[in-house]
Protein backbone atom coordinates (compact mmCIF):
# COMPACT_ATOMS: atom_id res chain seq x y z
CA UNK A 1 0.00 0.00 0.00
CA UNK A 2 1.13 3.45 -0.66
CA UNK A 3 0.76 6.03 1.66
CA UNK A 4 0.00 9.56 2.36
CA UNK A 5 1.26 11.51 4.66
CA UNK A 6 0.05 14.49 5.83
CA UNK A 7 1.03 17.80 4.79
CA UNK A 8 2.72 18.97 7.94
CA UNK A 9 4.74 15.44 8.57
CA UNK A 10 5.51 14.49 4.82
CA UNK A 11 8.80 16.92 4.55
CA UNK A 12 9.91 16.69 8.39
CA UNK A 13 13.36 14.22 8.67
CA UNK A 14 14.43 12.64 11.63
CA UNK A 15 16.85 14.42 13.97
CA UNK A 16 20.59 14.20 13.03
CA UNK A 17 21.14 13.65 16.68
CA UNK A 18 18.95 10.58 17.22
CA UNK A 19 20.36 8.80 13.89
CA UNK A 20 23.54 9.51 15.48
CA UNK A 21 22.73 8.49 18.47
CA UNK A 22 22.09 4.44 17.09
CA UNK A 23 25.51 4.24 16.36
CA UNK A 24 26.35 5.28 20.11
CA UNK A 25 25.30 1.78 21.27
CA UNK A 26 29.13 0.03 20.12
CA UNK A 27 30.65 0.95 23.47
CA UNK A 28 33.89 1.81 21.24
CA UNK A 29 32.30 5.18 20.14
CA UNK A 30 33.89 8.13 21.76
CA UNK A 31 30.67 10.15 22.37
CA UNK A 32 30.90 14.07 21.69
CA UNK A 33 27.60 13.87 19.56
CA UNK A 34 25.61 13.11 22.61
CA UNK A 35 23.78 16.00 24.55
CA UNK A 36 22.87 13.43 27.74
CA UNK A 37 23.61 14.78 30.98
CA UNK A 38 26.39 12.94 32.52
CA UNK A 39 25.82 9.65 34.19
CA UNK A 40 27.25 10.15 37.55
CA UNK A 41 25.32 13.37 37.80
CA UNK A 42 22.09 11.53 38.42
CA UNK A 43 21.44 10.98 42.47
CA UNK A 44 20.57 7.53 42.09
CA UNK A 45 19.93 6.50 46.11
CA UNK A 46 18.32 9.89 46.71
CA UNK A 47 15.66 9.08 43.93
CA UNK A 48 15.18 5.42 44.75
CA UNK A 49 14.71 6.21 48.84
CA UNK A 50 12.17 8.77 47.46
CA UNK A 51 10.64 6.76 45.10
CA UNK A 52 9.82 3.89 47.50
CA UNK A 53 8.43 6.19 50.07
CA UNK A 54 5.73 7.69 46.86
CA UNK A 55 5.08 4.00 46.63
CA UNK A 56 4.52 3.22 49.96
CA UNK A 57 2.59 6.41 51.34
CA UNK A 58 0.87 7.87 48.25
CA UNK A 59 0.22 5.10 45.78
CA UNK A 60 -3.16 6.24 44.80
CA UNK A 61 -1.94 9.79 43.46
CA UNK A 62 1.12 8.46 41.90
CA UNK A 63 -0.63 5.96 39.69
CA UNK A 64 -4.05 7.99 38.91
CA UNK A 65 -4.64 10.29 36.64
CA UNK A 66 -3.68 13.89 37.69
CA UNK A 67 -4.50 17.67 36.37
CA UNK A 68 -3.45 18.84 33.18
CA UNK A 69 -1.44 21.70 34.37
CA UNK A 70 0.59 19.94 36.69
CA UNK A 71 1.09 17.97 40.21
CA UNK A 72 0.30 21.18 42.42
CA UNK A 73 2.47 21.10 45.15
CA UNK A 74 5.39 20.99 42.18
CA UNK A 75 3.93 23.33 40.62
CA UNK A 76 4.06 26.04 43.42
CA UNK A 77 7.73 24.86 44.06
CA UNK A 78 8.62 25.46 40.69
CA UNK A 79 7.45 28.78 40.43
CA UNK A 80 9.10 29.67 44.21
CA UNK A 81 12.25 28.30 42.52
CA UNK A 82 11.66 30.73 38.96
CA UNK A 83 11.09 33.85 41.83
CA UNK A 84 14.27 32.83 43.60
CA UNK A 85 16.96 32.13 40.90
CA UNK A 86 15.37 34.18 37.92
CA UNK A 87 13.51 36.67 38.90
CA UNK A 88 10.40 35.45 36.96
CA UNK A 89 6.80 35.50 38.58
CA UNK A 90 4.84 38.65 38.28
CA UNK A 91 2.95 40.05 41.61
CA UNK A 92 0.18 41.55 40.05
CA UNK A 93 -3.41 41.62 41.11
CA UNK A 94 -5.48 38.59 40.27
CA UNK A 95 -7.30 38.53 37.51
CA UNK A 96 -4.59 40.71 35.34
CA UNK A 97 -4.17 39.37 32.33
CA UNK A 98 -0.43 39.77 32.04
CA UNK A 99 -0.43 37.39 35.33
CA UNK A 100 2.04 34.62 34.78
CA UNK A 101 1.13 30.94 35.05
CA UNK A 102 3.44 27.76 35.03
CA UNK A 103 2.58 24.14 33.70
CA UNK A 104 4.39 20.99 33.73
CA UNK A 105 5.13 19.48 31.07
CA UNK A 106 6.38 16.29 29.51
CA UNK A 107 10.06 17.55 28.81
CA UNK A 108 10.87 20.76 27.88
CA UNK A 109 10.07 20.24 24.04
CA UNK A 110 6.64 19.59 24.76
CA UNK A 111 7.03 23.33 26.16
CA UNK A 112 7.82 24.53 22.82
CA UNK A 113 6.00 22.47 20.53
CA UNK A 114 2.72 23.96 22.28
CA UNK A 115 3.39 27.27 22.12
CA UNK A 116 4.06 27.13 18.89
CA UNK A 117 0.53 24.68 18.11
CA UNK A 118 -1.03 28.04 20.08
CA UNK A 119 0.58 30.92 18.35
CA UNK A 120 0.80 29.83 14.65
CA UNK A 121 -0.63 28.86 11.60
CA UNK A 122 0.70 26.77 8.55
CA UNK A 123 2.99 28.87 6.83
CA UNK A 124 3.38 31.80 9.53
CA UNK A 125 7.62 32.57 10.83
CA UNK A 126 9.17 31.84 13.96
CA UNK A 127 12.58 33.15 13.72
CA UNK A 128 15.23 31.48 15.31
CA UNK A 129 19.30 31.69 15.73
CA UNK A 130 21.13 30.36 13.12
CA UNK A 131 22.19 28.07 14.27
CA UNK A 132 19.60 26.29 16.76
CA UNK A 133 18.01 23.64 18.62
CA UNK A 134 17.40 20.69 16.18
CA UNK A 135 14.35 19.61 18.79
CA UNK A 136 12.35 22.95 18.62
CA UNK A 137 12.96 23.46 14.78
CA UNK A 138 11.55 20.42 13.91
CA UNK A 139 8.24 20.83 16.40
CA UNK A 140 7.85 24.23 14.95
CA UNK A 141 8.22 22.65 11.27
CA UNK A 142 5.54 19.93 12.17
CA UNK A 143 2.83 22.45 13.19
CA UNK A 144 3.34 24.38 9.73
CA UNK A 145 5.36 26.89 10.76
CA UNK A 146 8.19 28.43 8.47
CA UNK A 147 12.08 28.69 10.22
CA UNK A 148 14.21 31.22 9.28
CA UNK A 149 17.36 32.69 11.35
CA UNK A 150 19.03 35.04 12.20
CA UNK A 151 22.88 34.75 12.74
CA UNK A 152 24.58 34.01 16.08
CA UNK A 153 27.28 36.14 16.45
CA UNK A 154 29.88 35.73 19.70
CA UNK A 155 27.59 38.11 22.19
CA UNK A 156 23.96 36.53 21.19
CA UNK A 157 21.30 36.97 17.82
CA UNK A 158 22.74 40.00 15.96
CA UNK A 159 20.07 42.13 16.51
CA UNK A 160 20.50 44.40 13.41
CA UNK A 161 19.47 41.50 11.60
CA UNK A 162 16.66 40.32 14.03
CA UNK A 163 15.54 44.36 13.37
CA UNK A 164 15.35 43.81 9.79
CA UNK A 165 13.93 40.38 9.40
CA UNK A 166 11.29 41.76 11.46
CA UNK A 167 10.65 44.46 9.37
CA UNK A 168 10.64 42.03 6.27
CA UNK A 169 8.66 38.90 7.69
CA UNK A 170 4.72 40.24 8.60
CA UNK A 171 3.70 36.72 9.59
CA UNK A 172 6.50 36.23 12.01
CA UNK A 173 4.63 35.28 15.33
CA UNK A 174 7.51 33.90 17.50
CA UNK A 175 11.60 34.33 18.22
CA UNK A 176 13.03 31.67 19.78
CA UNK A 177 15.99 31.88 21.83
CA UNK A 178 18.37 30.16 24.10
CA UNK A 179 20.16 33.11 25.63
CA UNK A 180 21.98 30.91 27.86
CA UNK A 181 24.79 28.43 27.10
CA UNK A 182 23.10 28.02 23.69
CA UNK A 183 22.34 24.61 22.24
CA UNK A 184 24.27 23.80 19.71
CA UNK A 185 27.02 26.65 20.26
CA UNK A 186 27.50 26.87 23.66
CA UNK A 187 27.06 31.10 23.60
CA UNK A 188 25.49 33.12 26.18
CA UNK A 189 23.47 36.56 25.30
CA UNK A 190 25.09 39.56 26.74
CA UNK A 191 22.09 41.52 28.98
CA UNK A 192 22.58 44.65 26.80
CA UNK A 193 21.56 42.28 23.55
CA UNK A 194 19.16 40.55 25.99
CA UNK A 195 17.22 43.98 26.74
CA UNK A 196 17.74 44.92 22.85
CA UNK A 197 15.87 41.76 22.25
CA UNK A 198 12.91 42.30 24.27
CA UNK A 199 12.85 45.83 22.46
CA UNK A 200 12.54 44.83 19.29
CA UNK A 201 10.07 42.63 19.85
CA UNK A 202 7.97 44.60 22.09
CA UNK A 203 7.88 46.99 19.16
CA UNK A 204 7.41 44.75 16.41
CA UNK A 205 4.60 42.70 18.45
CA UNK A 206 6.19 39.24 18.56
CA UNK A 207 6.15 36.51 21.22
CA UNK A 208 9.40 35.27 22.62
CA UNK A 209 10.00 32.11 23.41
CA UNK A 210 12.82 31.58 25.95
CA UNK A 211 14.54 28.44 26.32
CA UNK A 212 16.74 28.02 29.08
CA UNK A 213 17.42 24.16 30.65
CA UNK A 214 20.87 25.00 30.58
CA UNK A 215 20.83 27.91 32.90
CA UNK A 216 21.51 26.72 36.22
CA UNK A 217 24.69 24.63 35.06
CA UNK A 218 27.21 27.93 34.91
CA UNK A 219 30.58 26.90 36.01
CA UNK A 220 32.36 30.16 35.25
CA UNK A 221 31.38 33.68 34.50
CA UNK A 222 28.40 35.19 36.29
CA UNK A 223 24.36 35.29 35.56
CA UNK A 224 23.13 37.07 33.61
CA UNK A 225 19.14 38.36 34.26
CA UNK A 226 16.72 36.06 31.99
CA UNK A 227 14.69 37.45 29.33
CA UNK A 228 11.35 36.73 30.99
CA UNK A 229 12.52 38.66 34.27
CA UNK A 230 12.03 41.84 32.04
CA UNK A 231 9.11 40.92 30.77
CA UNK A 232 6.19 43.96 31.57
CA UNK A 233 4.50 43.38 28.69
CA UNK A 234 3.35 40.03 28.78
CA UNK A 235 5.18 39.26 25.70
CA UNK A 236 7.52 36.01 26.79
CA UNK A 237 6.93 32.37 27.28
CA UNK A 238 9.52 30.83 29.65
CA UNK A 239 10.54 27.23 29.14
CA UNK A 240 12.96 24.86 30.76
CA UNK A 241 12.93 21.75 32.52
CA UNK A 242 14.73 19.34 34.95
CA UNK A 243 16.46 17.49 32.51
CA UNK A 244 19.91 18.68 33.00
CA UNK A 245 20.08 19.06 36.23
CA UNK A 246 18.31 15.90 37.73
CA UNK A 247 17.21 13.33 35.00
CA UNK A 248 16.24 13.47 31.88
CA UNK A 249 14.29 10.57 31.57
CA UNK A 250 11.69 11.81 34.31
CA UNK A 251 10.67 14.55 31.03
CA UNK A 252 9.70 16.57 33.78
CA UNK A 253 10.13 20.08 32.46
CA UNK A 254 7.76 23.55 32.60
CA UNK A 255 6.87 26.04 30.40
CA UNK A 256 5.74 29.93 32.08
CA UNK A 257 3.72 32.87 30.32
CA UNK A 258 0.89 35.34 31.17
CA UNK A 259 -2.01 33.04 31.94
CA UNK A 260 -4.36 33.84 29.13
CA UNK A 261 -1.60 32.08 26.68
CA UNK A 262 -1.55 29.63 29.29
CA UNK A 263 -5.25 29.21 29.11
CA UNK A 264 -4.74 27.15 25.16
CA UNK A 265 -1.49 25.67 26.23
CA UNK A 266 -3.63 23.88 28.72
CA UNK A 267 -6.27 22.96 26.43
CA UNK A 268 -3.65 21.82 23.73
CA UNK A 269 -1.56 19.92 26.34
CA UNK A 270 -4.78 17.83 27.15
CA UNK A 271 -5.36 17.10 23.45
CA UNK A 272 -1.35 15.24 23.07
CA UNK A 273 -1.07 13.61 27.25
CA UNK A 274 -4.15 14.50 29.33
CA UNK A 275 -1.20 15.21 32.02
CA UNK A 276 2.60 14.82 32.68
CA UNK A 277 3.78 11.68 34.24
CA UNK A 278 2.23 11.75 37.60
CA UNK A 279 4.94 9.33 39.60
CA UNK A 280 7.90 11.57 38.29
CA UNK A 281 5.72 14.71 38.91
CA UNK A 282 5.67 13.48 42.84
CA UNK A 283 9.35 12.45 42.66
CA UNK A 284 10.86 15.88 41.41
CA UNK A 285 8.33 17.70 44.32
CA UNK A 286 10.03 15.26 47.07
CA UNK A 287 13.26 15.80 46.03
CA UNK A 288 12.89 19.80 45.59
CA UNK A 289 11.67 19.82 49.07
CA UNK A 290 13.34 17.09 50.87
CA UNK A 291 16.56 17.12 49.62
CA UNK A 292 19.65 20.00 48.77
CA UNK A 293 18.80 20.58 44.98
CA UNK A 294 21.34 23.34 45.05
CA UNK A 295 24.23 21.50 46.97
CA UNK A 296 23.25 18.85 43.56
CA UNK A 297 23.56 21.02 41.20
CA UNK A 298 26.62 22.36 42.87
CA UNK A 299 27.79 18.78 42.06
CA UNK A 300 26.97 18.81 38.73
CA UNK A 301 27.91 21.84 37.64
CA UNK A 302 31.85 20.65 39.28
CA UNK A 303 31.16 17.62 36.64
CA UNK A 304 31.14 19.92 33.64
CA UNK A 305 33.27 22.29 34.61
CA UNK A 306 36.15 19.79 35.25
CA UNK A 307 35.19 18.29 31.74
CA UNK A 308 34.87 21.41 29.89
CA UNK A 309 38.29 22.70 31.01
CA UNK A 310 40.00 18.95 29.67
CA UNK A 311 37.90 19.57 26.94
CA UNK A 312 39.05 23.05 25.79
CA UNK A 313 42.68 22.19 26.92
CA UNK A 314 42.95 19.08 24.49
CA UNK A 315 41.35 21.20 21.79
CA UNK A 316 43.88 23.78 22.53
CA UNK A 317 46.21 21.42 21.89
CA UNK A 318 45.42 18.75 19.27
CA UNK A 319 43.09 21.20 16.96
CA UNK A 320 44.97 23.67 13.85
CA UNK A 321 44.74 26.72 14.68
CA UNK A 322 42.65 26.78 11.26
CA UNK A 323 40.18 25.39 13.49
CA UNK A 324 37.88 27.87 15.74
CA UNK A 325 35.42 26.55 18.57
CA UNK A 326 33.23 28.76 21.28
CA UNK A 327 34.26 28.52 25.10
CA UNK A 328 31.61 28.31 27.31
CA UNK A 329 30.75 29.09 30.55
CA UNK A 330 28.35 26.46 30.99
CA UNK A 331 26.36 24.34 29.81
CA UNK A 332 26.53 21.43 27.42
CA UNK A 333 28.18 22.15 24.10
CA UNK A 334 31.27 23.45 22.23
CA UNK A 335 30.72 24.76 18.34
CA UNK A 336 33.78 23.89 16.17
CA UNK A 337 34.10 25.88 13.04
CA UNK A 338 36.54 24.62 9.86
CA UNK A 339 37.78 26.37 7.01
CA UNK A 340 36.81 26.10 4.09
CA UNK A 341 39.41 23.53 3.03
CA UNK A 342 37.70 21.10 5.29
CA UNK A 343 33.99 19.77 4.01
CA UNK A 344 32.11 18.90 6.54
CA UNK A 345 30.23 16.48 6.12
CA UNK A 346 33.57 14.47 4.80
CA UNK A 347 35.41 15.43 8.55
CA UNK A 348 32.53 14.22 10.64
CA UNK A 349 32.35 11.07 8.30
CA UNK A 350 36.24 10.03 8.65
CA UNK A 351 35.72 11.32 12.54
CA UNK A 352 32.94 8.55 13.17
CA UNK A 353 35.40 6.19 11.12
CA UNK A 354 37.86 6.68 13.79
CA UNK A 355 34.87 6.03 16.56
CA UNK A 356 34.32 9.68 17.28
CA UNK A 357 30.89 10.43 17.05
CA UNK A 358 30.26 14.79 16.26
CA UNK A 359 27.25 16.25 14.94
CA UNK A 360 26.95 18.03 11.52
CA UNK A 361 26.39 21.60 12.01
CA UNK A 362 23.74 21.25 9.40
CA UNK A 363 21.54 19.48 11.77
CA UNK A 364 20.98 22.87 13.21
CA UNK A 365 20.03 25.21 10.49
CA UNK A 366 16.57 27.31 10.82
CA UNK A 367 16.43 27.17 6.89
CA UNK A 368 16.97 23.79 6.02
CA UNK A 369 19.81 23.25 3.46
CA UNK A 370 21.37 26.46 4.12
CA UNK A 371 25.26 25.77 3.94
CA UNK A 372 27.05 25.15 7.35
CA UNK A 373 30.86 24.24 8.01
CA UNK A 374 30.52 23.57 11.78
CA UNK A 375 29.85 20.75 14.20
CA UNK A 376 28.69 20.18 17.73
CA UNK A 377 30.49 18.53 20.33
CA UNK A 378 29.24 18.08 24.10
CA UNK A 379 31.93 16.68 26.92
CA UNK A 380 29.17 15.67 28.69
CA UNK A 381 29.11 11.99 28.44
CA UNK A 382 32.63 10.74 27.71
CA UNK A 383 35.08 9.86 30.51
CA UNK A 384 38.12 11.76 30.57
CA UNK A 385 40.21 9.53 28.98
CA UNK A 386 38.16 9.53 25.87
CA UNK A 387 37.87 13.50 25.90
CA UNK A 388 41.47 13.73 25.44
CA UNK A 389 41.36 10.44 23.27
CA UNK A 390 39.00 11.92 21.23
CA UNK A 391 40.13 15.66 21.03
CA UNK A 392 43.75 13.55 19.87
CA UNK A 393 41.65 12.09 16.61
CA UNK A 394 39.85 14.59 16.05
CA UNK A 395 42.87 16.75 15.67
CA UNK A 396 44.78 14.24 13.96
CA UNK A 397 41.86 14.19 10.74
CA UNK A 398 41.57 17.72 10.73
CA UNK A 399 45.11 17.64 9.57
CA UNK A 400 45.33 14.71 7.58
CA UNK A 401 42.42 16.97 5.67
CA UNK A 402 44.18 20.55 5.33
CA UNK A 403 47.54 18.71 3.85
CA UNK A 404 49.47 18.85 6.98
Amino acid sequence: MEYNFSDKLAKLKPSAIREIFKSLTDPSIIAFAAGNPAAESFPVDELARLSSEIYAESPVSALQYGTTEGYMPLRRAVEARLKEKFNIGRSVAAGDKYNDMTCIVSGGNQGIELSCKVLCNDGDVVIAEDPSFIGALNAFRSNGAVTLGVPLRDDGIDTDALEAMLDSQPKAKLLYLIPTFQNPAGITTSLEKRRKVYDIARRHGVIILEDNPYGELRFAGNDIPTIKSMDEDGIVIYCSSFSKILSAGMRIGYITAPETLMQKIVVAKQVEDVHTNQFFQMLCYKYMTECDLDAHINDVRAIYRRKCGLMLDSLDRELPKELKFTRPEGGLFIWCTLPEKIEMNEYVRRCLARKVALVPGSAFCPVEGAPCNSVRMSYSTATDEQIVEGCRIIGEVAREMLGE
